[in-house]
């Protein structure tokens, strides 16, 4: 049996041991909380606990099927670096080592190949693409950099990235007066508020994300939309903070809070501060990115 044919049967064996788990958050109401080249064989047993959590979080985000799972199992082998850059990926080796179809095989090296992952060309095969050829704002790709040996880096490009996009969305969103949406990010304070009492860090967590994919949409910049996801994933990455949003904390409500009502004024520059003062709660962030000037 070749070195990568032992690969993919131990990330298959992996993908069998009942690990999948909720995946993205649901919407309300919430759940209750309770072959030719030698790759080296990664270490995906035991060496890091990580690695086994991307596992139970990415997969649910595309079902239990075994699409899925071997969406998953490739994607998290390619971003930790276990197959390497060129590698090439036989998909007979692949559906015989996880037993599933051609068809299947098939469908999932396309999703990969949609992220920029790999390459299937004729006469050359499947082989993994380098770094710079992957779409870095991909969800999924975001989620498993955040739990591979690349964790520090992503969740530092994260906390950047969302420094740059959601002060700016504040700013625009205080320019459109759609109430529905202004109460909406009302009634998500007031759940978060409400959550933190009861030590409810799932449904805190949950609202958050509301507020801030709510946020964004209420920017009316089409271009930012498309980009919260980014948002999304850097909010669902657990296992390090980001932002002061990561945990239930009075600073954090007090910063939503302050962005509700400058929303509610019209206060474009009064919500882009309370945004950015949001952002630098923690401070690993204040590190990344310069403080707030009062006003």
């Amino acid at each position: 049996m070749s070195t990568l044919a032992h690969t993919m049967m131990t990330a298959a064996r992996s993908a069998d041991s009942g690990l999948a788990g909720p995946g993205e958050l649901d919407r309300y109401p919430y759940a209750e909380a309770s072959g030719a080249d030698r790759v080296v064989t990664p270490s995906w047993d035991a060496a890091d606990q990580d690695l086994g959590r991307v596992g139970r979080r990415a997969a649910g985000s595309r079902g239990r099927g075994l699409h899925g799972q071997l969406v998953q199992q490739l994607g998290q082998m390619i971003v930790s670096g276990d197959l390497g850059a060129d590698r090439p990926l036989v998909p007979e080796e692949i559906g015989q080592r996880f037993e599933v179809s051609r068809t299947v095989v098939r469908e999932s090296l396309r999703v990969l190949e949609a992220k920029g992952l790999v390459s299937a060309r004729p006469n050359v095969g499947t082989r993994v693409r380098p770094v710079s050829d992957w779409n870095l704002l991909d969800p999924d790709i975001i989620e498993w950099r955040a739990f591979g040996p690349q964790r520090d880096d992503q969740r530092r490009e994260l906390g950047e990235l969302r420094w740059t996009i959601e002060p700016l969305a504040a700013r625009l969103a205080a320019g459109h007066g759609r109430e529905e949406v202004q109460q909406r990010l009302a009634d998500m304070v007031e759940i978060m508020g409400h959550s933190l009492s009861q030590g409810d860090a799932i449904t805190f967590s949950r609202a958050d994300a509301e507020f801030h994919s709510l946020l964004i949409q209420l920017a009316g910049n089409r271009m930012l939309e498309h980009l919260s996801g980014i948002v999304s994933a850097a909010l669902q990455v657990s296992g390090g903070p980001v932002t002061g949003c990561d945990r239930p904390t009075e600073a954090s409500l007090v910063h939503h809070s302050r962005i509700v009502d400058a929303l509610a004024a019209g206060d474009g520059p009064g919500a882009e501060a309370a945004m950015r003062q949001l952002l630098t709660v923690h401070p690993e962030v204040e590190r990344v990115v310069p403080a707030p000037r009062e006003h």
